[in-house]
């Protein structure tokens, strides 16, 4: 019995991940493996709807992809690829650029956020059509299911939308993706302002999974708590305190509850201790394994070329399929 298909991404748009990517997603991604034909990329294609130096987006890449691997993702039971390695993915973004409407990608919320601050005139047309590029990605291997957060939950309605678009109009081509948001991901806030999530955009709140023990210690140590002392979980009332609780939780799979029954009534020092602690237990054996991949770069470079090997033939029969269906004109070999 073949296994359902899933596919998911992540943008190479930092030095390393931070543990929100880790315990929100990428830990996640592993579990999934074990009963799913799991593909997973670095979606270096996204990342250049933004300015970007392009010896830094390169290792960038490599770094993602060596983060990815040391996470537990096994490039043997999953395909492990980077998005540019696979050109269908612009030849069926364009596909989906046409068969989306002006108006349906005007109304995507992710697009209105980032350029809230600059105004719509300072973004690229590539950021206005990211959805689009998105859709292709999923479509492209017929995934069933797409392990997405709340965030992306418009986009995956759009690719759904998108691909029953197509097989109405020309021919039944698309499997229609169903979202797979995982219930008790764990949602890590900013340690300096717990009323955001944590973005490698503001460094001083944002522990990643590269930085050193001492540095995750120092900022676990030095998050924002609050006037009162006693640990109790509320985060209404105790969003420092309370992202404190979950990260711990997160780093020692545990529950809030569990948590909270052990430091709750206490002072604060303790649970930011446990919580240091906890992190650099994950943290440490991560950074290391990823150390030893980019140390290795003839073996980092093999495991992509498979993935990206791995991914154009499970990409090619869709484009085929795609080309045909609309009367263009396939390649030819």
């Amino acid at each position: 019995m073949s296994r359902p298909r899933i596919l998911s991404g992540i943008q190479p748009t930092s030095e390393s991940f931070h543990i929100g990517n880790y315990f929100g997603a990428l830990r996640h991604w592993v579990a999934l493996q074990d009963d799913n034909d799991a593909f997973y990329c670095v979606v270096d294609l996204h990342a250049i709807t933004v300015p970007v130096d392009p010896v830094l987006q390169r290792e960038r890449t490599r770094v993602s992809y060596a983060q990815l691997v040391a996470a537990g993702i096994d490039p043997q039971r999953s395909t492990l690829f980077v998005q540019s390695d696979v050109p269908a993915h612009s030849q069926l973004g364009w596909v989906m650029m046409c068969l989306t409407g002006y108006g349906e990608a005007s109304r995507m919320t992710q697009f209105k956020d980032k350029t809230a601050k600059g105004g719509a005139g300072s973004a690229s047309v590539g950021l206005f059509t990211y959805p689009c590029l998105q859709a292709a990605d999923i479509l492209l291997y017929q995934a069933a299911a797409v392990p997405v957060g709340e965030d992306q939950r418009q986009h995956l309605e759009l690719t759904r939308d998108l691909a029953e678009r197509f097989n109405n109009r020309f021919a039944q081509t698309f499997v229609v993706p169903e979202p797979y948001i995982v219930k008790d991901t764990a949602k890590i806030l900013d340690l300096q302002d717990p009323s955001a999530k944590m973005s490698k955009s503001v460094p001083a709140g944002c522990v990643f999974m590269l930085d050193t023990p001492k540095q995750i210690t120092k900022k676990i140590k030095s998050a924002v708590t609050d006037s009162e002392t006693e640990v109790r979980y509320d985060p209404q009332n105790k969003p420092g305190v309370s992202n404190l609780i979950s990260i711990l939780a997160a780093a020692t799979e545990r529950t809030v509850a569990d948590v909270e029954a052990e430091f709750g009534g206490g002072m604060y020092g303790p649970l930011k201790v446990a919580a240091a602690e906890a992190v650099v237990a994950v943290a440490e054996p991560f950074a290391a394994r990823t150390r030893e991949l980019l140390d290795d770069p003839a073996e980092l470079d093999r495991l992509m070329d498979n993935g990206g090997q791995r991914a154009r033939e499970a990409a090619q029969p869709t484009v085929d399929a795609v080309y045909s269906a609309m009367g263009l004109q396939a390649g030819r070999v």
